[in-house]
């Protein structure tokens, strides 16, 4: 394992989420929805899978699923067959149709908006809670995917390895209202630049403010 990173500071993180921000001037949720149903769906779908495959799939299951109720009575099998190639796709359903059914049942069909009920759904982690506060219900959400987790090491703004404490640990650092957009920010400079397996460093704008690098000012 490489040693943890030198954490950097709130205004090393400001200044740094500035200049992705003029990077990906249109950063934003890559799953394709209209409503928090559908986001919810596309977002469980989105496990150990990429958004584009999602987004191939979602349409004709929201066209036969548009709510949680009928969701909730599809056969499992059909339902299956509609999400199958978005991969572990029988545990997905059977997550789907529970969660659809909890919406049903305890929350008059609508996604509830605080990260307390959401957790309680089936299918459901902080990430994807995260995703639907911030994206559904422009509420401060901070998603720690795989990218986020990655440059929040690599940048030096959390040695954490687990989700949740990277989660933490990004929300201390980063203003409340910054959180969901910081987000789309490190998604996306993760899928371009900075990726997991060859990083494009010598191509990456952040290379004076990156400790791998050598960046020693840590302000």
């Amino acid at each position: 394992m490489s040693k943890p990173p030198v954490l950097r500071s709130t205004r090393h993180a400001r200044q740094t989420l500035r200049q992705l921000s003029e990077l990906y001037p249109e950063a934003e949720c890559a799953l394709h929805h209209t409503s928090p149903w559908e986001l919810l769906v596309a977002t469980i779908l989105s496990a150990q899978c990429t958004d584009v495959r999602v987004n191939l799939v979602t349409p004709a299951l929201f066209a036969r699923c548009p709510t949680p109720e009928v969701m909730s009575r599809i056969p499992l099998e059909e339902l299956e067959q509609l999400i199958k190639t978005t991969g572990f796709f029988r545990n997905k359903a059977k997550n789907l149709q529970l969660c659809a059914s909890a919406l049903v049942e305890h929350h008059g069909g609508e996604v509830p908006g605080s990260m307390e009920e959401l957790v309680e759904l089936a299918g459901v982690g902080r990430k994807t809670a995260n995703v639907i506060l911030g994206n559904a219900f422009q509420l401060p959400g901070m998603v720690v995917d795989t990218h986020v987790k990655r440059l929040a090491y690599r940048l030096g703004w959390s040695a954490e390895r687990e989700p949740e404490k990277v989660e933490v640990d990004l929300c201390r650092l980063l203003a409340k209202r910054d959180w969901t957009q910081a987000s789309h920010l490190l998604i996306a400079h993760g899928r371009a630049i900075c990726r997991a397996q060859r990083p494009w460093c010598s191509s990456c704008s952040l290379q004076s403010r990156c400790p791998r690098n050598g960046v020693k000012n840590s302000k």
